[in-house]
């Protein structure tokens, strides 16, 4: 900001000299109004500066209007008020004391301020030339759409992965403990408790068997004892 209030200072003493150069003082005062910000979206490719001024006291001539571009380190003469370039900038006055700077192919190198400068020639005025305190212009940068896209299919890849290696842990984890499971398992069955309990329900499933079998034999046998003893009382 220290460098710009110099650049502006610069451009009044030139003035000044201009005038100091004609020997004349007149009344004339001119006041210049510019917008602080302009913004430009990435679509855009042409954009117009607009500046306003009030004069008073100067005479009905149409003054000259001066377009300056002030970059970082440097200031560059756009309009003085021809045009350095014709197809990249042109400035546009109306009555009403309104003007505007067209600024044609518009990239992101054109980002700077913009300093708008009127002056009647034909007055020695020191308030006749005056410039405005500068637009700042930015035009953004075109952001990727398919960034979102990229991140969110990082996520679905990272999400499958971690799936997949859990699987692939899962299965490997049992394909190595299933052996010993089983052996555990055939351990278990060799235990003398665990044999004890098998002979013991051997015994007792043959005991019920053999009961099942004398229980069997009774019911065939009461019939003929009956038939025995019904003979012998008739006798």
């Amino acid at each position: 900001m220290a460098s710009f209030n110099k650049l502006k200072n610069v451009l009044m003493l030139a003035f000044d000299w201009i005038l100091y150069g004609a020997g004349a003082t007149d009344t004339c005062k001119v006041t210049v109004t510019q917008p602080r910000f302009q913004e430009a979206d990435y679509s855009m490719h042409t954009v117009f500066l607009t500046c306003a001024f009030d004069a008073s006291g100067c005479s009905s001539s149409q003054p000259q209007v001066l377009w300056f571009r002030f970059l970082t380190n440097k200031h560059e003469d756009l309009c003085t008020p021809a045009c350095t370039d014709h197809h990249k900038y042109k400035v546009h006055l109306s009555p009403k004391n309104n003007i505007s700077l067209q600024i044609n192919d518009l990239t992101v190198d054109d980002n700077a301020v913009y300093i708008c400068g009127i002056a009647f020639s034909d007055s020695s005025s020191p308030h006749s030339k005056q410039t405005g305190d500068g637009t700042i212009l930015t035009k953004t940068e075109k952001q990727h759409s398919n960034g979102k896209v990229i991140f969110i299919f990082m996520i679905i890849t990272s999400s499958l992965l971690f799936l997949y290696s859990t699987t692939v842990f899962t299965f490997f984890v049992v394909y190595k403990l299933k052996p010993k499971l089983l052996k555990k398992s055939w351990n278990e069955d060799q235990r003398p408790e665990n044999c004890k309990i098998t002979s013991g329900r051997k015994i007792f499933r043959a005991i019920a068997q053999e009961l099942q079998k004398q229980r069997y034999a009774e019911r065939w046998k009461e019939p003929a004892d009956l038939e025995d003893d019904t003979l012998y009382q008739n006798r």
